[in-house]
C-alpha cells in the first residue's frame, strides 16, 4: 500500500484539499537538476495549495499532504512517486526560514512546472522576498547535517548508492555538494539556475558515479561551506527576509482563492 500522510485524519479529504487547491507543482528531484541516471531515479515532486477557510480560520489543521508510492519505511525505486503538497502558510514559513529544499520550488522554470496558476506565478515572482543573509545560515545548518549523514557521525552512513571503489553513498554526497553550490549562487545572485549549469553539473555527476574519493568530496564540501560562511556575512542581501511582503501576498492569495471558490 502507498504511504499517505496529513494532519487531516480524513486522508481522502486531505487529498482533495491538496489536489483542488494546488497553485503550483513541480519536479524537484535529480531530473530537474540535470543529475539523474535514466531508469534508476524515483520522482520527487513538490507543490503548494490554498487550504479552505475552515483550515485557516477554524480549528482544523492542514499543513501538508504526502503521498509515496511505497509504504512507510520502504525506499522509493525507479519511477516511484514521492509527492509533498504544502499548505500555503506552511510553505511560506519554511521558505522564510531558508529551507533549501522548499526554496527550490521558487526557481523551477515555467516549462518544467506540472501545475501553474496565476497565484503560483505570483509566489515565484516573490522569490527575492524570501532570500536574505539568514538564508545562508539555514543552508549551512543543512549542509552540516548532510556531512554528518555522509560520514556516519552519530548514525550509520547512507548506503543507497554506495561506491564500490570508495565506499560512500554517491547520490547523497552529490546532493550535499549540489545544495552547497546552489546556496552560493543564491546568495550571490538571488537566483538558482535549473538545471545545474556547467561545469558544476559535470563535477556533480562525477561524484554520483563514484569517480571521486570520499576525502576529496569532503574537502570540496568544506570549501563550499567556507565560502557560504563568508557570503552569509557579506552578501549584498537584506539581513532578514521580507516578512511583511510575504504576509501581504498570503492575505491576498487566500482572499482571491476563497472568493473564486464561493462563486
Amino acid at each position: 500500500m502507498p504511504t499517505i500522510n496529513s494532519r487531516e485524519p480524513d486522508l481522502e479529504r486531505a487529498r482533495e484539499i491538496a489536489e483542488e487547491g494546488t497553485i503550483i507543482r513541480a519536479p524537484v528531484g535529480s531530473t530537474l537538476h540535470g543529475l539523474h541516471n535514466p531508469g534508476t531515479d524515483d520522482r520527487d515532486e513538490m507543490g503548494v495549495c490554498i487550504e479552505p477557510p475552515e483550515y485557516v480560520l477554524g480549528l482544523r489543521e492542514f499543513e501538508h499532504f504526502v503521498y509515496r508510492t511505497q509504504p512507510e519505511g520502504v525506499q522509493s525505486g525507479p519511477g516511484d512517486l514521492d509527492l509533498t503538497i504544502y499548505g500555503l502558510r506552511k510553505y511560506c514559513r519554511l521558505a522564510l526560514k531558508g529551507s533549501p529544499t522548499t526554496l527550490l520550488l521558487l526557481f523551477v522554470p515555467a516549462e518544467r512546472l506540472l501545475v501553474r496558476t496565476s497565484l503560483g506565478d505570483e509566489l515565484q515572482a516573490l522569490a527575492a522576498g524570501f532570500v536574505s543573509r539568514r538564508t545562508g545560515k539555514a543552508f549551512l545548518g543543512y549542509l552540516d547535517a548532510q556531512r554528518r549523514g555522509l560520514v556516519g557521525d552519530r548514525h550509520a552512513p547512507r548506503t543507497r548508492e554506495r561506491s564500490a571503489e570508495h565506499g560512500y553513498d554517491t547520490k547523497y554526497a552529490m546532493h550535499a555538494l549540489r545544495i552547497g553550490y546552489q546556496g552560493e549562487e543564491l546568495l550571490q545572485t538571488g537566483q538558482v539556475t535549473l538545471p545545474v549549469s556547467e561545469p558544476t553539473r559535470s563535477r556533480l555527476k562525477q561524484v554520483r558515479a563514484g569517480s571521486v574519493a570520499l576525502d576529496d568530496v569532503l574537502l570540496e564540501l568544506d570549501r563550499v561551506v567556507e565560502r557560504l560562511q563568508t557570503l552569509a556575512q557579506s552578501a549584498d542581501l537584506p539581513d532578514a527576509p521580507d516578512h511583511d511582503g510575504v504576509d501581504r501576498f498570503l492575505t491576498r492569495a487566500y482572499e482571491t482563492a476563497w472568493t473564486l471558490r464561493a462563486r
